[in-house]
């Protein structure tokens, strides 16, 4: 577009270029989709959002965004189409339907996954996008505070550079390769910190049955290589999900056999009333629980003793 405009200094135009802000569709609003959807609004995207409970979009809205009623609708006449779900089985009902998003994409429509759903799952949605429609999966490492303030890391498979200006409004890009290859790295990355928040809790319980005090054990372990599992087990403005977690590490169980994630998994899905609350609750619960059995198991050793000695 050319913006013509009269020069204070010179009566003939300057011409200045003004650079094309493409139009944007979103399609999830949970916590990391809004705060992720709301810098788009703030680089000035034309912004259409789409989530299953509408009340979400609403702060959007308000800020400048256009809320469709379905998929389909949101994307129809978007340059580039963003989903941000929560798993494989949310993608396939948003993309496939009469009112999904799949058969409305246009051909040189660009849509970026950046979903966690793994390398099968975005081959397969490769598979059923229609013809010229160009796919880029970018998973983010980050939680809810740094997707607000655009400091995520954004795993990038496929060919980023059509969308790079947009996926650096989230943070700082990394290319991992061909498509697929940032979802099968942040499988990866996601699963060894979920794995090292619940060493942390399994260590503290080791720590409080020696009677070690707690202030020390967290500045010793803070030191060493744990100390990101550390921060992350004890962080005070991170959201993600006990359900999402043990999603991303069932997802990692499925496509490897890994006994020590299956390990993992077992303990996240044994406490169903902290799926809505933060991972470093699951580490606290792992902690709790394991002082818990072990005074259960205490109690038992002792009143065979006691039956024993009679």
């Amino acid at each position: 577009m050319l913006d013509i405009r009269l020069s204070h200094r010179s009566a003939a135009p300057s011409v200045v270029r003004m650079e094309k802000m493409e139009k944007i569709a979103f399609l999830g609003l949970g916590n990391m989709g809004a705060a992720m959807a709301h810098r788009l609004l703030v680089a000035g995207h034309p912004l259409t959002v789409w989530n299953r409970t509408t009340s979400r979009a609403l702060p959007l809205v308000a800020a400048g965004a256009h809320q469709a009623r379905t998929p389909a609708d949101a994307v129809g006449g978007a340059d580039v189409v963003i989903t941000m779900l929560a798993g494989p089985e949310a993608v396939w009902q948003v993309m496939d339907g009469p009112d999904g998003a799949a058969l409305a994409l246009r051909p040189g429509t660009r849509l970026i996954d950046m979903s966690t759903i793994g390398p099968q799952a975005v081959g397969e949605l490769e598979r059923r996008l229609p013809d010229g429609v160009m796919l880029v999966d970018a998973p983010v490492m980050g939680s809810v505070d740094r997707a607000a303030a655009g400091e995520l890391t954004v795993l990038a498979g496929g060919d980023p550079d059509p969308v790079l200006k947009i996926l650096e409004c989230f943070g700082t890009v990394t290319r991992c390769g061909g498509t697929g290859s940032g979802a099968a790295l942040k499988l990866v990355l996601i699963n060894s910190v979920i794995g090292g928040v619940a060493l942390v809790g399994e260590a503290l319980a080791l720590a409080d049955t020696l009677g070690l005090p707690e202030e020390l054990v967290v500045g010793a372990m803070a030191k060493g290589p744990l100390a990101g599992a550390v921060q992350r087990a004890f962080a005070q403005e991170a959201h993600f999900p006990v359900a999402l977690a043990a999603k991303d590490v069932g997802l990692a169980t499925a496509a490897a056999d890994l006994p020590v994630a299956r390990a993992v998994l077992d303990r996240l899905t044994a406490f169903p009333e902290l799926a809505d609350q933060d991972l470093s609750q699951a580490a606290h619960r792992i902690r709790t629980d394991r002082i818990r059995t072990d005074h259960i198991r205490t109690d038992h050793i002792r009143t065979d003793r006691s039956h024993t000695h009679r």
